[in-house]
């Protein structure tokens, strides 16, 4: 595909600096970007965009004095990726169920589905119009799959789990599997049976190797708009809000509520039974350990605000200095009084 860098701003709604008439090819990141690439930057990123060898850069609409063609707009990088979407070819699934493919007694399928080989869709579930189930995805008996979803290999929506419309599950995630409840009698662990469901609201992204635990009673609820990245693990009757982002590697335990718009950094941990506040985030590995407010950003184990957490660095830092000191003091206390 090739586009004059006018036609690009007109499809995005920019404003073009520098000849318009320059024709491009293809998309890049900065540094691997050749002639006939449009590239985007944003701070701290635009002196080196400068030089780059792309021949066009979408850029922030403030930025002054930019020596290469841009297209200035808003949110280049909201930007880039509508005209990713327009460069990259669609990958065509064919309509229809294979012949390879298991279906169960008493499944619906709807109109427009697309049920690649090997996969299994057990009895009673219900594939709505427009999902594409790809090889060897498991979809257990009286599991939805709501319209236009996209479950990508291996992975498993079991028993009773309900996934909504124009959702994204990755390869390998389990959408249901046991909640991790188990009674403890004479050094003995029984299972407590796990009855409950997921449900997945409409628009969630789920990553790969991702484990959503079934509710022990009710249901495991995952917010609309939420994006979960690949090895996320949430337990057993967790309520997980809407539009939140949950990075790779955060466990959240059992029980635990999570308002809307919250965003999890990799490693976070949380303990079980307690309430995170919506509007919040919360750094890398942090451990939440306790009931969270609202519009809060948190860092570190045992949590605290961010700026708590800097000012308590910025002072561990010191303590080699401080050591040292004390040193020092302690020899002239013992010069005084053992002359």
């Amino acid at each position: 595909m090739e586009k004059t860098l006018q036609e690009l701003a007109e499809i995005l709604g920019g404003e073009v600096a520098g000849d318009g008439e320059i024709l491009i090819s293809g998309l890049s990141n900065i540094p691997m970007s050749k002639a006939g690439d449009l590239t985007f930057a944003v701070p701290p990123h635009i002196d080196e965009a400068k030089t780059c060898a792309a021949s066009a850069v979408l850029i922030p609409l403030d930025t002054e004095n930019f020596p290469k063609p841009a297209i200035k707009i808003q949110d280049p990088r909201a930007a880039f990726a509508k005209l990713l979407e327009l460069f990259t070819p669609k990958i065509k699934i064919p309509v229809g169920i294979s012949p390879k493919a298991h279906i169960g007694k008493d499944v619906k399928i709807s109109d427009n589905v697309a049920i690649m080989p090997f996969a299994v869709v057990d009895d009673g579930a219900e594939i709505q119009s427009g999902a594409v189930i790809y090889p060897h995805v498991y979809i257990g008996q009286h599991a939805i799959i709501g319209e236009n979803t996209i479950v990508y290999s291996s992975a498993t929506v079991r028993e009773f789990c309900k996934v909504g419309k124009r959702c994204v599950i990755h390869s390998s995630a389990v959408i249901g599997s046991d909640g991790f409840g188990f009674t403890t009698s004479n050094g003995v662990h029984t299972k407590v049976p796990q009855v409950g469901n997921v449900i997945i609201e409409d628009d969630v992204e789920i990553g790969a190797h991702v484990g959503i635990d079934r509710a022990a009673m009710g249901s495991t609820i995952i917010g609309h708009g939420t994006k979960i990245d690949n090895l996320v693990h949430i337990a057993h009757n967790c309520k997980i809000g809407a539009n939140c982002l949950i990075v790779a590697q955060t466990g959240i335990s059992g029980s635990t509520t999570v308002g809307d718009n919250v965003t999890f950094g990799g490693q976070v941990g949380t303990v079980g039974h307690i309430t995170i506040g919506g509007n919040s985030v919360y750094a890398a590995r942090s451990g939440i350990s306790k009931n969270m407010p609202e519009n809060f950003f948190g860092c570190g184990f045992p949590i605290q605000s961010h700026s708590d957490w800097l000012k308590h660095q910025a002072a561990l830092k010191r303590v080699p200095e401080l050591i040292e000191k004390v040193r020092r003091l302690e020899q002239i206390i013992q010069s005084l009084t053992n002359p």
